[in-house]
């Protein structure tokens, strides 16, 4: 009877122990995806390059059939890249970059790519608020004091369509809370 009360106790141990041990050591390679989901929200309008932001591991990280690092795995992530939306033809751009990952108490610095975006040029579309601008206020320029009035008229029209495009021009990019991004490890990271 012992040793049955023995073997279950070790048999008990083992099975609280082994995933602990499983999950304690491993290399993340080269080229491995990790997922994060940002704790909190970043925007362009006011991040600054190397600010700091929080998240969390999405997804098991798996290599050589071990869990290296768990889900739920608590991450930093800096700015890495960041540009305000600017009136006319500056596109806003954020990108963030994996910098560390804590596994079991211990914090690993790990280089990945950036993940983020930037939002397409608007140059042609202001082009058209503004040239289109100016086409009618020549139209109405013409038709109300001859040649004279189409070059004030276009001149008039071109101002109208600027600020068209300057009002209506500005768009940032914000990752709110509980974004999901993938980064690729650039350098193999040994976990312990």
């Amino acid at each position: 009877m012992k040793s049955r009360i023995r073997f279950a106790s070790i048999f008990l141990a083992l099975v609280l122990v082994l995933p602990a041990l499983v999950q304690a050591a491993g290399t993340v390679p080269e080229g491995t995806k990790i997922t994060v989901v940002t704790d909190q929200s970043v925007s362009s309008k006011s991040a600054k390059a190397g600010q700091s932001v929080t998240g969390s591991v999405a997804h098991d990280v798996i290599s050589g059939g071990k869990v290296v690092i768990p889900k739920g795995a608590p991450v930093k992530l800096t700015v890495s890249g960041v540009q305000a939306s600017g009136r006319l033809s500056t596109p806003a751009k954020l990108y963030l970059r994996l910098r560390t990952v804590t596994v079991g108490g211990k914090t690993y610095t790990i280089a990945t790519s950036s993940a983020g975006r930037t939002l397409g040029g608007k140059g042609k579309r202001d082009a058209g608020f503004i040239g289109g601008g100016a086409a009618g206020g020549a139209v109405i320029g013409a038709l109300a004091g001859g040649g004279k009035g189409a070059a004030i008229g276009a001149a008039a029209g071109a101002g109208a369509g600027t600020a068209g495009a300057a009002a209506t021009g500005k768009k940032d990019i914000e990752f709110p809370a509980e974004t999901k991004l993938a980064f690729t490890v650039r350098a193999a990271v040994t976990i312990n």
